[in-house]
């Protein structure tokens, strides 16, 4: 699937990882889905993990470098609903395109 130009994964490559990493949803939001979108931004993502399987900070951080090598070396920056500012947490959850929905 190709995210946007130059930004690209393979579907079943992404479900084995989220599947492995205990993730339910996977989801894009921030510059990636923007016109402001650079070849040097970060990717900025939306997860859920699947009940009981939330892991703490040092696993959050192996997660988002393995998800940055799958998306060609970009710095990820993975963040949960209750991980953003409730002052822009909506605005998240409305713009944000789902990658990965075990659902």
């Amino acid at each position: 699937m190709e995210i946007r130009p130059g930004l690209g994964l393979d579907e079943a490559v992404l479900a084995e990882f989220c599947q492995r990493r205990q993730i339910r949803r996977l989801m894009l939001f921030g510059s990636a889905l923007r016109a402001d979108f650079r070849s040097d931004s970060d990717v900025d993502v939306l997860v859920e993990f699947r009940p009981g399987a939330e892991p703490g900070l040092l696993r959050i951080a192996q997660i988002e470098l393995e998800l940055g090598e799958l998306l060609g070396g970009r710095e990820v920056e993975m963040r949960t609903y209750e991980d953003l500012s409730p002052y822009f947490r909506d605005a998240v959850r409305e713009q944000a395109t789902t990658l990965y929905d075990a659902a």
